[in-house]
């Protein structure tokens, strides 16, 4: 018989923290007799992006939809933290060969539930969070207020001017998932393809011309 959710995350909590080496194989055959009977959530998607173009660069605003599935709200809810990433491509356009990358940027971020306090913690960084770098941490009363963090980005620089040729067109990749590489290595395994851990979409845009004041 399936195993509920719930009891399937509360045996892989413990035995991340009490089996040891043994707890990735176990939470493997757990996750893989388990078949969740909630809704299937919605599809992730890049709802709007919109890209804008001035003498400081180039900068992104985009909106992302995605439900987080019971499995993940349950880790979250046992203090096991969640890694999103959002990553976009500058290309510039050549007819002879494949489009040139002339800038990447990454933008990851956090999520955490802090159970003490009841509240939600969200830290953003260009590299990944727990390395050197600058990283920007903000709390949230409601799980709601931090999704709503992640799912929308607003004027986030991703190219600077000289990375821009200005007869050549350009067009930008954007992508946005968690990264399950960042989770506990228990988990990483039970995530591998399982279909509620993934969260993910992209959409590419041409970059116009047009110069905003």
């Amino acid at each position: 018989m399936p195993l509920p959710i719930a009891a399937v995350l509360e045996r892989a909590f413990a035995l991340w923290r009490t089996v040891g080496l043994l707890g990735p194989l176990c939470l493997a055959l757990l996750l893989l007799v388990a078949q969740p009977v909630a809704a299937q959530s919605t599809p992730t998607e890049v709802s709007q992006l919109r890209l804008e173009r001035n003498e400081d660069g180039v900068f992104l605003s985009a909106t992302i939809k995605f439900d987080l599935p019971p499995v993940v709200d349950d880790a979250l809810a046992k203090g096991i933290p969640m890694f999103f990433v959002a990553e976009a491509t500058l290309l510039r356009d050549r007819w002879y060969w494949y489009d040139k990358p002339v800038s990447n940027v990454a933008r990851h971020m956090r999520l955490s539930y802090q159970p003490l306090t009841r509240r939600w913690r969200l830290v953003v960084s260009p590299t990944p969070v727990g390395n050197s770098g600058v990283a920007l941490g903000q709390s949230f009363d409601t799980r709601e207020e931090a999704l709503a963090a992640i799912q929308r980005i607003s004027g986030w620089k991703i190219a600077e001017p000289s990375e821009v040729d200005p007869d050549a067109r350009h067009n930008v990749d954007f992508r946005f998932r968690l990264d399950v590489s960042q989770l506990p290595r228990p988990f990483q395994i039970g995530a591998v393809g399982h279909a509620d851990w993934n969260i993910a979409a992209s959409r590419n845009q041409r970059l116009t011309v047009e110069t905003v004041k």
